[in-house]
């Protein structure tokens, strides 16, 4: 009988990122490596910095040896699901008039700076011209 593959989103994945509870995905598996990050030669902080993403690339990198691959197959937990459709963050009209009016209000808070600065410019010209 075969053995079903457990499978988890990469928003699953990306909850497990302490050092207590350490998940990584490389090459569309999950691996829970929480146990292995004091023996890791690397440092945990390089692993850490590989949760919550694709970590298959930084792997890859990193030049593993075919014995670190093999002991890394010890800590795969199941398949990431790709069949999941990312959440896409919609951002709604009013959230964008919000966005338009901040910007609004940041301009009118910073015109004194630069006006300030022709200003200056314009009169230090005109003084220089002057003496001539």
């Amino acid at each position: 009988m075969p053995q079903l593959t457990k499978l988890y989103t990469m928003a699953e994945a990306s909850d497990h990122n302490t050092k207590d509870d350490c998940w990584v995905v490389i090459d569309g598996k999950v691996y829970d490596v929480s146990s292995y990050l004091d023996d890791h030669p690397g440092g945990d902080d390089v692993v850490l910095a590989a949760t919550g993403r694709d970590a298959t690339e930084d792997f890859e990198d990193a030049g593993h040896s075919k014995s670190a691959k093999e002991l890394m197959e010890t800590f795969c937990i199941g398949e990431l699901d790709t069949s999941a459709i990312p959440e896409l963050e919609i951002i709604s009209k009013k959230q964008r008039r919000d966005y338009a009016q901040k910007l609004v209000e940041l301009t009118k808070q910073y015109w004194v700076v630069p006006t300030t600065v022709v200003g200056v410019s314009v009169v230090v010209g005109f003084l220089y011209l002057r003496k001539k």
